[in-house]
C-alpha cells in the first residue's frame, strides 16, 4: 500500500497543479482607455470618455467602488446654477484670487483655474446624471457657501456614477488590481496587466491611460517618508490605499507634485463619523499636549486639517480635550459649537455623551476624575504643568482676551467645577492629495515639464492644487477637484484619440 501511496500522491499533487493553473485565466484585451481607480474621479473620468464614443475599461481594487469619495458631503462648485438661486454672489475670478492667496501662490495657477472654471457645469452635469443636491453651504462660520450638500453624501454620488457606468458599457473590473503598467514610447501604447481575486490576470492595449487611484495613506513607508507626524499618523479609514499606481507612473517618467500635502485632522481613535465622543474631544475649548501645555488656538478646529498641522508638531501626535462638568453640561443641553460636518452637526445636543463618556473610559480614550491631580494622574501628564495651563486658562476667561493664542473669545471656557473630563484625541489623515505633476489639462508631466503623451493624473493622486495644507477655504475642495479633474481628464482624452 505504501508503494502504491507513493506512486499515486505525487500524480494527484500534479493533477491539482494543473487543475488549480487552468482555473487560473489570462485574458489578452484592447480598448481606447483604461481607468486605474474607479473613485468619483476615475468613473468621471471613465464616464466622460464613453460620452465622447471611446471604449474604457476601468480596473478597481476594491470590492466596491468610491474609495474616500463615499465618505464626502459635499462638493466646490462657484457660480453655480444653485448658487445662482440662492444669490450667492461669489465670483469666479474671487475663488480663484482666495485660493491662489491662501496657497501663497505654491498651486499650480491654471490647474486652479480650469478646476474653478469647470465647476459649475459639473454641478449640472451630476443633475444629469441623477445626482439630487440639498444646497449651497458653508462649512465654518462666515465661510464661503461653495459646498454643495448632496443627497445621501458621497456615496450617492458614487453609487449614481458607478451605475452609470455600467449602463452605458464602461466594463469595469471590481477587486483587480493593476500590477505593471509599461509604455511603449514609440507606439505610443500602454500596456496595463490587473489581477482578480481569483488570479486571474488581464493584460490590455490601450491608447490612454488615466490615473486616479487615490492617495498612500496606507502605505506606511510612503507616510513617513512624505507627511509631518508620519510616522504616528492613523488613516481615518483604511481602503488600502498603498500609492501603488503613483509609483507606476513615477516609473514611467512623471515628476512627483504635492507628495507631502494631506488632509488631517484631530480625530478619538476608533470612532465613527457620528460619534457624540469624538463630538466633545473636538471642540474649540481647551486642548493641552502630552505635557499637559496648550499648543494652539483650538478655534483651528473650524479649518481642521490647520488643527492637524498643529497636533503633527505635538510628541506622539496626541492631545487631550479637557472641560468640566458645566461644560459638558452646555454641550448636552444648549448643543455644540464645532459640528462633525452632517454628521453631528452645529447646535447638536449631545444627549448620548454620557455613555460614549463611560465607553470611552474603559476603551483608554476617555477620563473622568474629581480633581486636577487625579486627571493629571489618569492622563500621565505632568500634574504641575496641568495645574499651571489649567490656571493660565481660567486668567484668560476672566480677562476675557486669549492674551497667548488670540482665540476668539466666544470660544473661552473656564475649567472650574470639580467633576473634569479629557478626550484623547491623535494625529488622523482622511487622504494625502498629490502625488503625480499634470497640467491645466490633467496631462501627467515628465520632470523637464513636459507632457507624457495618453498619461493622465486625476484627483488625489495629482499635485498641483495646493500649497503646503489642505484648504479648507475652498470648501468642498476634494472631491470637486476629483470630479472636475476626472472630466478635463476624460475630455482631452477624447481629444488625444481623435473622439
Amino acid at each position: 500500500m505504501k508503494k502504491y501511496k507513493r506512486v499515486w500522491m505525487p500524480l494527484v499533487i500534479s493533477l491539482f497543479s494543473v487543475l488549480t493553473f487552468s482555473m487560473a485565466q489570462a485574458r489578452d484585451l484592447e480598448t481606447d482607455v483604461v481607468v486605474i481607480g474607479a473613485g468619483s474621479s476615475g468613473l468621471a473620468a471613465g464616464l466622460t470618455a464613453k460620452y465622447g464614443g471611446a471604449s474604457v475599461i476601468i480596473f478597481e481594487k476594491m470590492p466596491f467602488p468610491g474609495g474616500t469619495s463615499q465618505f464626502a458631503e459635499g462638493i466646490y462648485a462657484v457660480e453655480s446654477s444653485l448658487q445662482i438661486m440662492k444669490n450667492i454672489g461669489l465670483t469666479r475670478d474671487e475663488a480663484f484670487k482666495r485660493h491662489m492667496e491662501s496657497t501663497h501662490w505654491h498651486a499650480n495657477a491654471r490647474l486652479v483655474r480650469a478646476f474653478i472654471d469647470k465647476s459649475a457645469s459639473t454641478i449640472d452635469w451630476l443633475q444629469q446624471q441623477g445626482i439630487e443636491f440639498i444646497e449651497p453651504a458653508a462649512l465654518f462660520p462666515d465661510g464661503p457657501r461653495t459646498w454643495h450638500l448632496m443627497k445621501g453624501g458621497g456615496a450617492a454620488l458614487v453609487n449614481t456614477l458607478f451605475a452609470k457606468v455600467k449602463e452605458k458599457g464602461v466594463q469595469i473590473y471590481l477587486e483587480t488590481p493593476v500590477k505593471k503598467l509599461e509604455m511603449d514610447r514609440k507606439s505610443r501604447i500602454f500596456s496595463i496587466t490587473a489581477e482578480d481575486k481569483n488570479g486571474n490576470v488581464l493584460r490590455v492595449n490601450a491608447k490612454i491611460v488615466i490615473i486616479s487611484a487615490g492617495g498612500f495613506t496606507s502605505n506606511k513607508e510612503m507616510v513617513q517618508k512624505y507627511i509631518e507626524g508620519g510616522n504616528f499618523a492613523v488613516p481615518v479609514v483604511d481602503l488600502a490605499q498603498t500609492g501603488g499606481p503613483i509609483q507606476m507612473a513615477w516609473a514611467i517618467g512623471a515628476a512627483p507634485e504635492g507628495v507631502s500635502v494631506v488632509m488631517s485632522i484631530p480625530a478619538v481613535p476608533e470612532e465613527k463619523p457620528d460619534s457624540q465622543l469624538w463630538a466633545a474631544g473636538a471642540q474649540p475649548y481647551l486642548w493641552v499636549n502630552q505635557r499637559g501645555e496648550r499648543f494652539c488656538d483650538e478655534s483651528i478646529i473650524f479649518t481642521f486639517p490647520y488643527a492637524g498641522n498643529a497636533l503633527s508638531k505635538q510628541e506622539g501626535g496626541i492631545m487631550y480635550s479637557i472641560f468640566d462638568e458645566d461644560t459638558k453640561k452646555y454641550m448636552i443641553e444648549t448643543g455644540i459649537q464645532y459640528g462633525l460636518g452632517v454628521f453631528v452637526p452645529v447646535t447638536t445636543k449631545l444627549s448620548r455623551l454620557d455613555p460614549e463618556i463611560q465607553r470611552g473610559v474603559k476603551e483608554g480614550k476617555a477620563f473622568v476624575a474629581s480633581s486636577l491631580e487625579e486627571l493629571a494622574t489618569r492622563m500621565n501628564v505632568s500634574g504641575k504643568t496641568l495645574k499651571a495651563t489649567v490656571d493660565e486658562n481660567n486668567k484668560i476667561c476672566e480677562k476675557h482676551h486669549d492674551y497667548l493664542f488670540a482665540k476668539d473669545a466666544r470660544y473661552l471656557r473656564p475649567i472650574k467645577k470639580e467633576k473634569l473630563y479629557a478626550v484623547k484625541s491623535t494625529f488622523h489623515i482622511f487622504t494625502t492629495v498629490g502625488g503625480i505633476k499634470i497640467n491645466h489639462k490633467a496631462e501627467v508631466l515628465d520632470k523637464n515639464g513636459e507632457v507624457i503623451p495618453g498619461v493622465y493624473a486625476t484627483g488625489n493622486c495629482a499635485g498641483g492644487l495646493y500649497g503646503d495644507s489642505y484648504e479648507v477655504l475652498t470648501t468642498g475642495g476634494s472631491l470637486g477637484f476629483a470630479v472636475n479633474s476626472g472630466r478635463i481628464a476624460g475630455e482631452n482624452a477624447l481629444k488625444y484619440i481623435g473622439k
